[in-house]
């Protein structure tokens, strides 16, 4: 099949292809002529015109996997009728309400085994999130008085690390009850630092989604 003469389509293509191999096989053990046998037809020049290494499609698949949750970050962090506080608040909420992330929960793979795609993510939520979107909220509130802390930069990692990382069944082979007790701990610790912002409706829906990735073990 001849190239597509259009280039965004082409690297959707690929990406679509890379991104289901990585989760089903892990980034390891996928191959630049595994994508390529299910890309329909495009060539091995195809993918290197748009991408000079397997691990720049790694680079591009997580960039897609975080690209709609930093949107909707950047959106809360930008909106002016909320204080600090209410902005953290508002950013958990939105985060595990999307019902789209069923179906995510329903097809993740397990992260511990997937090394270079949970390294991505762990760079991405350390050198990005923390700092270009949790941070700036946690100096708002220590300006409007909502947020107490006098560590920002570190708060700001805290939080997100421990939401992303610690938490997630996807990285972590906990049970369903151990990963209750980690949502309640973290419930605990936000309010240790005078941040209510872990209700009962985002600890029932943290439940419901780590219950969906444990069923399709």
């Amino acid at each position: 099949m001849a190239r597509n003469k259009n280039p965004e389509e082409t690297v959707n293509k690929i990406l679509d292809v890379a991104s289901r191999l990585f989760m089903e096989k892990g980034y390891e053990y996928t191959s630049i002529q595994e994508i390529i046998d299910q890309l329909g037809g495009l060539s091995k020049g195809a993918i290197y015109h748009h991408f000079k290494s397997k691990e720049d499609i790694l680079v591009a698949v997580t960039d897609r996997i975080t690209g709609e949750s930093n949107r909707m970050l950047a959106k809360i962090r930008d909106r002016k009728d909320l204080n600090g506080k209410e902005k953290l608040k508002t950013i958990f909420k939105e985060s595990v309400l999307r019902l789209e992330l069923n179906e995510v929960f329903a097809t993740a793979p397990n992260l511990h085994n997937n090394s270079k795609l949970l390294c991505s993510i762990l760079y991405d939520t350390l050198e990005d999130v923390a700092p270009n979107y949790i941070l700036p909220i946690i100096k708002q509130g220590i300006t409007d008085g909502s947020i107490q802390t006098d560590y920002p930069e570190a708060l700001a990692e805290l939080i997100i690390f421990v939401a992303n990382v610690w938490m997630n069944p996807m990285i972590f082979d906990n049970t369903a009850a151990e990963n209750y007790n980690k949502f309640i701990v973290f419930q605990q610790m936000m309010r240790g630092f005078g941040l209510d912002i872990v209700d009962e409706e985002i600890l029932n829906r943290l439940q419901e989604l780590t219950s969906i990735y444990q069923s399709k073990k």
